[in-house]
C-alpha cells in the first residue's frame, strides 16, 4: 500500500509543510513561483504514486528525478529571491534531499542506470 511506503510519507510531510510555506510568499509571487512549486511537489508525488503501481518503473521514476531536480532549484531560487529565509531553504533543502536518496535507492532496486 502506497501509504506504508517512506518515500511516500516524507514526500506528504513535505508537501504539508511546503503548502505552509507557500502561503507566505510576496501576493506577486503568488501565482508565478508559488504555484510552479506547488506543481512540481504535486507532480512529484504523483510520480511517485504511479511509480509504485507500474510493473515498468523505468519512466515514472525517471520522471520523478526531474520532479525533485526542479524542486530543488526552485527552493533555491525562492531563497536567492529573499522568498524564503536560508533557515527554511535548509530545512527544506535537507528533506528534499532525504527524498532524492529514497528515490536513487528505490531506482537502483530496478538495475535502471543513473544517468
Amino acid at each position: 500500500m502506497i501509504e506504508d511506503m517512506k518515500i511516500f510519507h516524507n514526500t506528504y510531510e513535505f508537501i504539508k509543510w511546503l503548502h505552509t510555506l507557500l502561503n507566505k510568499f510576496p501576493k506577486s509571487e503568488k501565482y508565478t513561483m508559488a504555484q510552479k512549486i506547488e506543481n512540481t511537489s504535486l507532480n512529484f508525488l504523483e510520480s511517485i504514486i504511479q511509480s509504485n503501481n507500474d510493473f515498468d518503473k523505468k519512466q515514472s521514476l525517471q520522471k520523478a528525478i526531474i520532479e525533485l531536480d526542479k524542486l530543488r532549484i526552485f527552493l533555491r531560487l525562492s531563497k536567492d529571491l529573499q522568498f524564503i529565509s536560508f533557515d527554511q531553504y535548509e530545512y527544506g533543502s535537507k528533506l528534499i534531499n532525504e527524498i532524492g536518496k529514497m528515490l536513487g535507492g528505490w531506482y537502483k532496486k530496478y538495475n535502471i542506470p543513473l544517468s
